[in-house]
């Protein structure tokens, strides 16, 4: 076999396989949350991880039994919640907020979040991740952040 075609076949190889990776790491909703877990808190920002695919919030939150649990808050890409007009620093630990979304189907205090809302009334779109996610309009009305 050439060499020019040893090269070609290789290169179009790795990037088969790379496209590969990344179409499997991504993750559609409904892979991880349950639309039917309509999951809501009032808690304290912990840690921001501004990561792709996907940014996460984690808050504390204080439970009706006074215990603290952790929960993380999966939320559109670092790109889209910067286009939003959301900044790193906007968000520092000891931050209270109200979030609400979709939780994980393992029952982990994981969930997508839908929106959060800060003491001063803004809000922000989280960004949930579409396909298979529930459409706004399912969003208990009482509850729902526009």
């Amino acid at each position: 076999m050439s060499t020019k075609l040893t090269v070609t076949i290789i290169g179009a190889a790795l990037v088969l396989g790379s496209l590969i990776v990344n179409l499997s790491a991504h993750h559609a909703f409904s892979a991880e949350f349950d639309p039917n877990k309509y999951v809501e808190f009032y808690g304290t920002v912990t840690k921001v991880e501004w990561v792709n695919p996907h940014a996460w919030f984690h808050l504390d939150v204080k439970l009706e039994d006074g215990s603290t649990e952790n929960w993380a808050f999966e939320a559109g890409t670092p790109n889209s919640l910067f286009r939003r007009g959301f900044r790193k620093d906007a968000l520092p630990p000891g931050t209270e907020v109200y979030v609400d979304g979709y939780g994980a189907k393992d029952g982990s205090n994981r969930a997508n979040g839908r929106d959060m809302r800060f003491a001063d009334g803004s809000k922000l779109f989280l960004g949930s991740s579409g396909t298979g996610s529930p459409p706004r309009e399912l969003t208990p009305e009482h509850e729902r952040v526009d």
